[in-house]
């Protein structure tokens, strides 16, 4: 009997391609590139964050393809769209845990069943190892960003075009208008 060995941060520093990836499962999972509508989302969110860094006070804003180690039972890395940390980020290493705010945009194949379950097991993952806020950013959607907060995950809160969105209490005071989005 053969036991293949966990991926490590090691392994996924060395994907080919400087492609993006996740340690889920032991295994290296591959995400395909996304496309323009998700792209600038997930740019805007993370240049709307980058605004928010005032010096003295605790967070950073990244962007995407960003490595966050952590350590849960079947994920020890997420890549989100857009984040906020807080930690240190004086290296040139993957982050060490979660960030506190992770934005995950919808691309063109993140529709049906498969990929609803897919997505709630990530938020879940997200809150189990730390993160206190998640957007789902769903373009598609009159329901353009979902809020969930791992206080009360079961409940989220929607914003539509027009709105203002926000990320309380994970990045304070930070405000988005989901026009911006698009």
């Amino acid at each position: 009997m053969s036991t293949k060995a966990r991926a490590t941060a090691h392994d996924l520093s060395q994907v080919p391609d400087n492609r993006k990836a996740e340690i889920v499962n032991g295994e290296i999972v591959l995400m395909s590139p996304t496309g323009a509508k998700a792209g600038r989302a997930g740019f805007n969110i993370a240049v709307s964050l980058r605004g928010h860094e005032k010096p003295g006070k605790p967070g950073y804003a990244f962007g995407d393809n960003v490595g966050f180690l952590v350590k849960l039972p079947d994920r020890d890395s997420f890549s989100p769209d857009a984040a906020w940390y807080v930690g240190n980020i004086d290296s040139m290493s993957f982050l060490r845990g979660a960030p506190i705010f992770a934005a995950e945009v919808r691309s063109e194949y993140d529709y049906g069943p498969r990929a609803e379950e897919a997505i709630a097991k990530k938020i879940r993952d997200y809150f189990s190892a730390g993160t206190g806020v998640v957007w789902d950013v769903d373009l598609m959607s009159k329901d353009v960003v979902r809020v969930y907060r791992a206080t009360d995950p079961e409940n989220p809160t929607i914003y539509r075009r027009g709105d203002i969105a926000e990320a309380e209490p994970a990045v304070p005071s930070w405000r988005m208008p989901v026009d911006d989005l698009f």
